[in-house]
Parts: C-alpha cells; sequence; structure tokens
C-alpha cells in the first residue's frame, strides 16, 4: 500500500497566492469583484499546487454542476449503430469540453428508463438537458417539464397538447427533401418513389411533406415507411420493386436507408443511376462516400447541429442562474439550419 498525498485546500492555495480564502473562492468559482493581478496569482497557485475544487461545494456557490444530460429516445443498439449520433455527440462534446461542462448520457430502452430518466434529471444532479430523436408519444417531454430543467431538443418538437416556448436545433428537412425530388425531376425521372423514416418523428414527416410538395399526385404505392436503419431501406426498396417494378427514381429519408436500397437494386441487377436514381438525406460521409456508387445525397451539418445545442444550452442555463428561477425572456430561442444538396454519382 502507498500513502495518499493529502489533497490541496483553498487554504493551502490562499496561502501560496498570498491572498484571502475568500479571494481564492471567488477565483475558483468565477465571481467578479476580484483584480486581475490577484486573479493571476491564484491561478498560478492553483497549478502550483494541483487544486481540484470540491464540485459540491462549488454547487452551493454557484447553483452549478457543470454537468448536462444528452438523452437520447433511443436503443442503445440503434445509437452505437449510427453514424449520426456519433456526429451529433461530437458537436455536443465539442461545445460542452470547451465550457468546462462534463457530458452525461442516458438512453432509454423503454418505458422503465423514461421513468428513470426523469427522476435523475429531477434530481438535480445535471444544469440542462439536451434531448434528440424524440417520437411522438414520447412521455419524455413531460417529464423534463416535470423535472424542471432547462432543455433544448434537436429536431422540431411535434407534439399538440398546448406545450408551447421549447428551444429547438433542427434543419429544413421540407426543403431539404422539395430540393432532392426537384432534383430527380430535373433528370426527367416521372416514377419516383420515397422511402420515409418512422413517421412519428417529426424529421420524417417532414421530408415526406416536401417529396409530397413536388410529386403532388404521387402515386401511393411509391411511398413506403421504413426506420432509418439500412435493413428497413432493404426491405422497402424490395417492396417498391413488388408494387411498382418501373420505378425510375428513389428518394430515401436517410444516407443509411439509400443504402440499403442501393444493395437491393444491385442485387435486382438494376443500374444506378442508369435504371433508377438515388438520393439520401444527411451527407454522413461514412456511408455516403462509400456506397456503391457515391451517393447523392441532402446535407446538413450534424455536427453543428450538436454544437448549437450545446451552446444554446449554456446561454439557457446561465440566464437562468443570473435571473433566478424564472429565467431570462431574452434567452435564446430555436435555430432552423439550412441543407444543401451534394450531388455524386447515384443521380
Amino acid at each position: 500500500m502507498t500513502d495518499t498525498a493529502p489533497r490541496p485546500t483553498l487554504e493551502a492555495v490562499a496561502a501560496r497566492a498570498g491572498v484571502s480564502r475568500a479571494t481564492v473562492s471567488r477565483v475558483v468559482n468565477g465571481g467578479d469583484g476580484v483584480r486581475e493581478p490577484l486573479v493571476a496569482r491564484v491561478r498560478r497557485a492553483v497549478e502550483e499546487l494541483g487544486y481540484v475544487p470540491n464540485q459540491a461545494a462549488r454547487s452551493l456557490v454557484t447553483r452549478r454542476h457543470d454537468a448536462i444530460a444528452v438523452v437520447i429516445a433511443e436503443p442503445e443498439a440503434r445509437v452505437f449503430a449510427d453514424p449520426f449520433f456519433a456526429l451529433q455527440l461530437r458537436g455536443i462534446s465539442k461545445e460542452l469540453t470547451a465550457h468546462d461542462n462534463q457530458l452525461v448520457l442516458l438512453l432509454t430502452e423503454g418505458r422503465d428508463d423514461h421513468v428513470r430518466v426523469g427522476r435523475y434529471l429531477a434530481g438535480g444532479h445535471v444544469d440542462g438537458a439536451l434531448v434528440f430523436s424524440l417520437h411522438l408519444d414520447d412521455p419524455l417531454p413531460g417529464l423534463i417539464q416535470h423535472a424542471g430543467v432547462p432543455t433544448v431538443f434537436g429536431g422540431r418538437p411535434g407534439w399538440s397538447d398546448g406545450r408551447g416556448g421549447a428551444v429547438y436545433v433542427d434543419c429544413d428537412n421540407r426543403g431539404g427533401a422539395r430540393e432532392a425530388v426537384r432534383h430527380l425531376v430535373g433528370l426527367g425521372c416521372t416514377r419516383i418513389a420515397h422511402i420515409t423514416g418512422p413517421l412519428d418523428q417529426t424529421s420524417a414527416a417532414d421530408r415526406l411533406d416536401g417529396f409530397r410538395d413536388v410529386m403532388v399526385d404521387a402515386d401511393p404505392r411509391l411511398i413506403v415507411e421504413s426506420d432509418f436503419t439500412p435493413a428497413g431501406g432493404e426491405q422497402a426498396m424490395r417492396q417498391l420493386l413488388d408494387r411498382r417494378p418501373d420505378v425510375d427514381a428513389v428518394f430515401a429519408a436517410n444516407d443509411l436507408t439509400a443504402a440499403g436500397a442501393l444493395r437491393v437494386l444491385r442485387e435486382r441487377g438494376l443500374g444506378v443511376p442508369a435504371d433508377v436514381a438515388v438520393i439520401g438525406f444527411d451527407d454522413m460521409l461514412p456511408v455516403a462516400e462509400q456506397t456503391d456508387p457515391p451517393l447523392t445525397t441532402v446535407r446538413q451539418d450534424i455536427e453543428e447541429m450538436g454544437r448549437l445545442m450545446a451552446r444554446l444550452l449554456l446561454r439557457r442555463v446561465g440566464a437562468r442562474v443570473g435571473a433566478g428561477e424564472q429565467g431570462d425572456p431574452d434567452a435564446p430561442s430555436s435555430v432552423v439550419l439550412p441543407t444543401t444538396l451534394v450531388r455524386r454519382a447515384s443521380a
């Protein structure tokens, strides 16, 4: 066994810097009213001694935990298999790290997990929550509202029970879908199909609306609901070809779905784009650049969306702490990012 060196104290830092304990506390906890030369001395002493603030004591002073919950309303297997979540988490992590905040990841496999997440958020462990991949019947928004923590949603919330004022970050799903389908029309395609995402999510519903904006009189047999996965894309593409073997273009609701559709088209001996043009949505480079052929797709900046979510939440948390529990009427509002069509070989 080895002896553990005593942990440096606030008093030790004060003695090293030649200032009062109260001055050290204000500097360490981000308080105002300390002259810059003293701030520099305290920070130098903190570094020399390797002082680490006691988080519990610091929280009493700052009313901050410097921790943010990231709640993904999807099972673990889906989260770790889909690069979309990795990109969004990377953006969130970068922003939180830049502001010395910890990321606490919470996943939901079922209803019991919803209760657990709600209980954790209500327990005062984090300063706020970032929530994404919600489904329309998801109880999480209500549980989070009950917990009373500042929240930013990834994607436009779709509830219709009168709850207003939700702050969210999303992309122009409907406009991006319109651009994709117009591109297919411009290529001369007339029998354009759409493989949707799960329609209990607003992103999928908005992309379907964008498809219908252009294909006003589309044959209902050319629309198949799927689940944003490669396997779902394969199943939907087989169903489409069985219904309408003359289909000449497919707009898939995301890149993973498009990748599955491309595999089935290749199995059936159909050339892309010679026989069937294909467009995806997301522009996830690990997917879009490695399909055969490389995928034309609608780009949304997924990592930047994660950064913006974290940035908006940290501003909301700061506004709430500064203005008391009622919050700040000038706190940030929602953001909808533009999309762009990225042309590759599939369409």
